[in-house]
Order: structure tokens, then sequence, then C-alpha cells
């Protein structure tokens, strides 16, 4: 029916067609709040929202990777283990470690976007330096210093050890040049007497007389009462048996050099010089 009656029939239907484009906008501009509480709306955001949360706390825990030294978090330090492969081997107590988190479960040496680099312009500032806990090697020819003694037996043993494989270490603490100071583990599957068994780094250099037990008076770092005890018993039997560098202790105790008097000496006389001229 037209209203009012006298209206055209084109006119009472251009009024109908006004009514019901704005009963649809305010039908479109009206918020269900009611359906927000729905369980049918509530389940699936809750569990989203719990998944992309528990997926950013597992990234951020497991999954985040370390590019160097100074960005690991000192939650880690004592507490976490960190995996790694070693790109390079610097001298008989140290080398740097290309983190992947994860590891193989994550994707690191299979997928295409998760491999090491090999080229140096690809890993630099992008590999943690590690300094072995517990112990000290003797020293290579560097910065104008003679090589010691079983410096490069030293360096050339652990260079075959731990060179591109993968490797665990528990970083104890950073020191003052950049570097992590940590216990290193590696799984050697063929090793003899007993195979498939994790080995401690710094314990296997010690049994075969590579390196001494660290003797600075500060920043000596073993990861534990117990651990170096047990790097001092294996000190002590290579010492009795005079193997690696123990052989020349054998010989001439007195002329016998460890890694640490050996420092100690080379800054003496470096000191003594800059203080002549």
């Amino acid at each position: 029916m037209r209203w009012p009656p006298w209206a055209s029939e084109s006119q009472a239907r251009e009024q109908r067609d006004e009514r019901n484009q704005k009963d649809w906008s305010q039908s479109l501009n009206a918020i269900d709040w009611a359906a927000f509480t729905e369980p049918r709306t509530l389940i699936p955001t809750l569990i989203l929202t719990t998944g992309i949360v528990g997926a950013l706390q597992i990234h951020r825990r497991y999954l985040r990777r370390f590019p160097d030294a100074v960005s690991i978090s000192p939650t880690y330090f004592r507490k976490r283990t960190i995996l790694g492969q070693v790109t390079s081997v610097g001298d008989g107590d140290g080398f740097r470690l290309y983190h992947t988190p994860g590891g193989r479960l994550a994707g690191w040496g299979w997928l295409p976007w998760k491999r090491v680099p090999t080229a140096k312009k690809d890993l630099k500032d992008k590999t943690i330096s590690v300094r072995l806990a517990g112990v000290d090697a003797p020293e290579l020819a560097h910065f104008g210093r003679p090589e010691q003694p079983y410096a490069r037996e030293a360096h050339e043993w652990l260079t075959s050890y731990v060179l591109n494989r993968r490797v665990r270490v528990l970083v104890h603490r950073q020191d003052q040049y950049q570097r992590v100071v940590a216990s290193a583990y590696v799984w050697r599957l063929f090793d003899f007497p007993i195979p498939f068994r994790r080995r401690d780094v710094s314990y296997e250099m010690l049994t075969r007389g590579l390196a001494t037990v660290y003797e600075a008076k500060a920043g000596s770092e073993f990861g534990g009462p117990e651990l170096e005890q047990k790097y001092r018993e294996a000190e002590s039997i290579a010492k009795r048996k005079g193997t690696g560098l123990w052989k020349g202790y054998r010989r001439n105790r007195k002329e016998w050099e460890s890694p640490r008097e050996y420092k100690t000496r080379m800054g003496l006389e470096e000191q003594s010089q800059g203080k002549g001229s």
C-alpha cells in the first residue's frame, strides 16, 4: 500500500528501497559482541593465539641463532649448551663455531637454506670464538714470539678432532677477548676402546699430553670442582708417563716450560724491551 495515498507508485518504491538500504547498512555496522564469546569463536581463537605464542617461545629458547660470542645471553652460562659446527681451529686450545640451533631436527645440513657456509667472506662475523675450559696448550708462533715445543702437534690434533664436526659446548662465561670459555663435547663413533661415547675435548688433550691444566691466577674456568679434579688427575698421569709435551719435562725439568710460564716469560721480556727502547 502506498503511503501517503496520494504518492505515486514510483515514489513509494523509492521510499521502500531507501528504507531497505538503511536497514541493511545498520545491520552491517552493528557489532554482535555475543558472537565473540561463543565457543565456536572462542576456542579456535585461543588455540591460534596459544600456538603463535608457543612458537615464538620455542624459537626464542631453542632455535635462535647466535652469530658471535657477544650475542650469547648470560642465561646460557653454566646452564645450557650450544650446538654448532667447527669452521676453523686457530690454535691448540681454541676454535670457531657456527651455531646451528636445533641441529638436524631443525633442518641444519639437509635443508637448502640451512647450510653452514664454507667461504671465509660468508663466515665473517657469524661464528663464535671458543676457548677450551680448563686447559692451556703450547703457544704457536705469533706476534713475533717463537713457537713452543708441541704447539704444532696440539694444533694439528685439535684440528683433526673437531674441524667440520658437530660440537656441543657448555658456555661458562665470556672473557676479555670476546670469546666464550666453554667445555666442548664431540661424539666419536669409532673411538677406541669405547665407541659411541661423548668425548670431553679438554680431557682428551690432557690425556695425550697436548695441554696442561690452566694455571693462570685469574680467569681460570673448569666447569666445576669435579671437572677440575678430573683434569688434574689426567695431567698427573700424562706427566708420570712422559706423554706428549711431558717428555721434555722428564728429560730436563729445569729447562722445561709450561704454556703459562712461557707466556709470563714472553710478557716480561717484551716489557723490558719496551722500557729499554
